[in-house]
C-alpha cells in the first residue's frame, strides 16, 4: 500500500506496476509524487515551492541597478568642464 507522504491518503496504484521515475499524483491533496524505489516503493513529492525558491534565489544574486549610469554621465561631464 502507497500513502501520500503529505495527507497520508491512500493511492490507488499496483506496486508491481509502477516503475522507478514515475510521477504519482494524490487523488486527496492534488501533491505529485516522483517514485524513487520499487521493491519497497517509496515515492518523493515533488514541491513547486522548492523550484520557485531556487528562482528567487538566482535572482537575488543579481546586482542592484542604483542608477549607476547617471554616475557615468557625471563623470563624462566633469571630464568635458576640466578641457
Amino acid at each position: 500500500m502507497i500513502r501520500c507522504p503529505d495527507c497520508a491518503a491512500e493511492l490507488d496504484v499496483d506496486e508491481d506496476e509502477v516503475e522507478e521515475g514515475e510521477i504519482l499524483s494524490c487523488p486527496e491533496c492534488e501533491a505529485e509524487m516522483e517514485v524513487t524505489q520499487t521493491h519497497p516503493v517509496h515515492v518523493n513529492v515533488i514541491s513547486d515551492d522548492e523550484v520557485e525558491e531556487e528562482d528567487e534565489e538566482g535572482e537575488e544574486d543579481l546586482p542592484e541597478d542604483d542608477d549607476d549610469d547617471d554616475d557615468d554621465l557625471e563623470d563624462e561631464d566633469e571630464e568635458e568642464d576640466e578641457e
